[in-house]
């Protein structure tokens, strides 16, 4: 009787990979967009001639971005504050940059550019990301990296990176940060809240 040994199937990387390339024209830059635009795995990222490809969209990447927003739109909710959300849209600056952040909102009225964008940075790339929307007057970006987030004002094609958002002055942002990486979604939203109350 022979024993025949089973390798285990591999199991498919989940974790995120960036590549840059340098010197890639606009309308290379369309090509290749036009040429991916199925690919739903990939997401493409250009600055000034150089462009980055991220794949795969991790885990981890989407249950932050998902809690981010709903951490802020529950709060927006319960303060009040009319918002659209706009998702993850392709933002562009004609022959300069383009990009999509995870969440974009609409705040008081809903314009042809979002007032807020944020952006979840599990692997970090060349490309400066502040600088994707400074020709847009995005009012304000939030990225998330390493379990921190840090908010930056753009204005008048300066970018300053500010402790308080200006957009929600009275929002404890630890607040926001001690809830994205709870346990549950939905306890998160829920204890959430509750401390908005109590300090309200």
């Amino acid at each position: 009787m022979t024993m025949q040994i089973q390798e285990k199937p591999k199991v498919p990387s989940t974790e995120e990979r960036i590549v840059s390339l340098p010197g890639v024209s606009w309308p290379q830059f369309k090509a290749i967009e036009t040429g991916l635009e199925d690919v739903r795995a990939i997401r493409l990222t250009y600055l000034q001639g150089v462009l980055e490809i991220m794949s795969p969209i991790s885990d981890d990447h989407e249950t932050v971005k998902s809690t981010l927003g709903a951490l802020l739109e529950a709060y927006m909710r319960r303060k009040g504050i009319r918002h659209y959300r706009r998702g993850g849209f392709t933002l562009e600056a004609e022959g300069y940059a383009s990009g999509t952040p995870d969440e974009s909102y609409s705040i008081g009225d809903r314009r042809k550019h979002p007032d807020l964008v944020i952006e979840v940075i599990i692997t970090s790339g060349s490309i400066k990301r502040t600088d994707l929307y400074l020709p847009l007057n995005i009012p304000e970006v939030w990225f998330w990296k390493s379990a921190k987030l840090r908010i930056f004002q753009l204005k008048d094609t300066q970018c300053r990176e500010i402790k308080l958002s200006q957009l929600f002055p009275e929002l404890d942002i630890n607040l926001i940060v001690k809830y994205v990486e709870y346990p549950d979604q939905y306890d998160a939203i829920q204890n959430f809240l509750s401390e908005v109350k109590a300090t309200s």
